[in-house]
């Protein structure tokens, strides 16, 4: 009866939501998702998707349709602009005064219900509309970011998810590289793509729509802030003291389904807890933070049935969207307050380790049952309504084991020309020096460790020694400078700082002149001492 309740309310049939799962899309004419029309058996194929945002912006001035870049085997990404602009161009959406919210799905094309939810959310806008965010938000949606994954339909990727039974995509793009651990080193077209979107549209408000993987719990989505030590604290605050207790309170209401911090039980015998994910900012949602902007990781619990995580995500996105309408003065305060935080000077954390809150959590546990996918044959779980309470550790929160000052200027050599490419595709601002000047600081290579295996196409490296000052003798080079006093200068700093475990170094973009008993190639300038 609870998740009957759930989702009598999910289909607006108790008024406080309207034209969901294809209710009121039959009585108006307009198109259903491809999971609506097959009851929740089929996901939405690349080209079907495209001719029905075509369809739906020509019925409303409101929406725009355009794409922003390409995947690998060259399927233009489609990106959907929503509100009072006058196209879906970043110049025009920059030109509204209006908070931009940016819901990107798909970014793992196994995990589809963000897809599905976001393409009948904009089904929707066109059959009942939003003047009121309108009024306040232009919404962008990316509902197939990893367009050529999404074609690799088989019944056999993520086998233990609760549908959708006749296929899904698969995790990677096709160079089998995962895209949400893309987002420093920038090696897919796909993540470049992502990249300059929001160099041009810069939007306040990033959304990431997954589904989690292993353990079993009682929560139809779980969420989390950017977890870089680094993040400006102005964004974490509004996020984990207003925002999500506020969509939380409000999609319980809505619902009766549970949302809590995104978590896992603790694997391979580790102690017992609720463990978050990662702070690198390979991952997204750190990566957006780093960028001083609001980001939101979604993860629909896998083993609810696909047609609950098709809802769930859809009521949590409308939550985050409708706090976004009432309080964009405030949000768009923080992100301001952010870009205009001096970051020379201030303690930036290189590394990090997962710690353990104040006190214990009460976390919602749950049980699956076994049912068979009626097409593979293979074992699927689905979620009981058994729930049950657990006291336990915490580890939602990480804090720097490594940090550094960051300096005033960062120096790197012209023929370095990937790391100077890389800073320019990642919207940091470089520029011109005639020569470097003032006090200066090496990087004295002690030795290098290199991972036994590739990661991603790469054999990441993990540089020590020990930052020295520069006594003269500095290559004989050109150089070019980049400035830590601008919006993305934290993102510079674990870019380019050596001991990062997620920069340049790390991912081998240096790898040739970071050498044992070397120097590492990029200088830096201390802030100078307060008189």
């Amino acid at each position: 009866m609870r998740r009957l309740a759930a989702l009598l309310v999910c289909f607006g049939l108790n008024g406080s939501v309207s034209a969901q799962d294809g209710v009121s899309g039959r009585a108006d004419g307009l198109p259903l998702t491809r999971a609506e029309s097959s009851g929740y058996t089929e996901t939405e194929r690349f080209d079907d998707a495209v001719d029905l945002l075509g369809r739906l912006e020509r019925l409303d001035d409101r929406m725009h349709l355009t794409t922003f870049g390409y995947s690998v085997e060259g399927r233009a990404l489609p990106l959907v602009v929503y509100g009072d602009v006058e196209g879906a161009d970043a110049p025009s959406v920059r030109a509204s005064s209006r908070l931009r919210v940016f819901v990107m799905a798909n970014i793992h094309a196994g995990e589809v219900c963000g897809k599905d939810a976001m393409l009948a959310l904009l089904r929707d806008l066109v059959a009942v509309g939003r003047p009121a965010w309108a009024d306040s938000v232009v919404l962008l949606v990316a509902p197939i970011y990893n367009a050529d994954g999404n074609e690799r339909i088989s019944l056999y990727n993520r086998p233990r998810q609760h549908g959708p039974v006749a296929g899904m995509g698969r995790r990677e793009n096709a160079q089998d590289l995962d895209l949400n651990r893309d987002h420093m080193k920038l090696a897919s077209p796909e993540a470049r793509s992502l990249v300059r979107l929001m160099n041009d549209y810069d939007p306040h408000v990033v959304v990431d729509l997954h589904t989690t993987n292993g353990s079993q719990h009682g929560y139809h989505i779980t969420y989390a802030a950017p977890m870089h030590p680094g993040t400006d604290p102005g964004v974490v605050d509004l996020l984990r003291s207003d925002w999500l207790p506020d969509v939380t309170r409000r999609f319980k209401a809505r619902t009766g389904w549970d949302l809590y911090y995104y978590g896992n039980l603790p694997f391979r015998g580790a102690q017992a807890g609720w463990y978050t994910f990662d702070h690198r900012p390979r991952f997204n949602t750190n990566y957006v933070g780093l960028r001083n902007r609001i980001a939101i990781l979604s993860e629909a619990y896998a083993y609810a049935p696909f047609r609950e995580r098709v809802l769930a995500t859809r009521a949590f996105v409308d939550e985050i969207v409708a706090y976004a309408h009432r309080n964009s003065s405030r949000i768009r305060a923080v992100v301001q307050a952010a870009d205009r935080s001096p970051v020379a000077g201030l303690t930036q954390g290189v590394r990090a380790k997962m710690v353990a809150g104040d006190r214990p959590a009460d976390i919602l546990l749950g049980s699956v049952q076994t049912v068979r996918n009626p097409y593979s044959g293979e074992t699927m779980f689905e979620m009981t309504d058994e729930r049950r309470i657990q006291t336990m550790p915490e580890y939602g929160t990480f804090e720097a084991t490594e940090s550094v000052t960051a300096p005033a200027v960062y120096l790197v050599p012209r023929s370095l020309r990937r790391v100077v490419d890389l800073l320019h595709d990642h919207g940091i601002r470089v520029d011109e020096v005639a020569a470097p000047t003032g006090p200066l600081e090496r990087f004295r290579i002690d030795s290098t460790r290199t991972a036994a295996r590739p990661f991603q196409g790469v054999s990441e490296r993990e540089v020590f020694g020990t930052w020295q000052i520069a006594d003269g003798g500095l290559p004989n080079e050109e150089w070019v400078a980049v400035s830590i006093d601008q919006p993305l200068g934290r993102l510079a700093v674990q870019l380019l700082e050596p001991r990062s475990d997620d920069g340049f170094a790390n991912w081998a973009v240096v790898d040739e002149r970071a050498i044992d008993g070397g120097w590492y190639p990029v200088l830096r300038r201390p802030v100078a001492p307060a008189r």
